[in-house]
């Protein structure tokens, strides 16, 4: 089972998109772990993060999770838009894509 961490600047305002995500996987029968935390707690679940996607307003946070991951697993910033609509589909798919990549 994949492992998706999304992280933002205190782990709340992703908790609605977490579940919109996990209702899509539900849907398309994708078994997925999903969890949104506060960039303080990200650090704890690092290791076992199979991708971290990272808020748009935590997006300069990226450079340090890039070295914290050291190329391990991928780290991108959640599309502005699919973000601010909740997105769920939108960033599951984004996220499949580049653990594929």
């Amino acid at each position: 089972m994949k492992e998706i961490l999304l992280v933002c600047a205190a782990g709340m305002s992703t908790s609605l998109l977490v579940n919109k995500m996990k209702a899509h996987a539900k849907k398309i029968g994708i078994d997925v772990e999903i969890e949104a935390l506060s960039i303080s707690e990200a650090s704890s679940k690092i290791d076992t993060a199979d991708i971290i996607m990272l808020g748009p307003q935590v997006r300069y946070q990226k450079p340090q999770i890039d070295k914290a991951v050291a190329g391990r697993i991928p780290v991108l910033v959640i599309d502005m838009k699919d973000y601010g609509m909740m997105n769920g589909k939108g960033v599951l798919e984004t996220a499949f894509k580049a653990m594929e990549a």
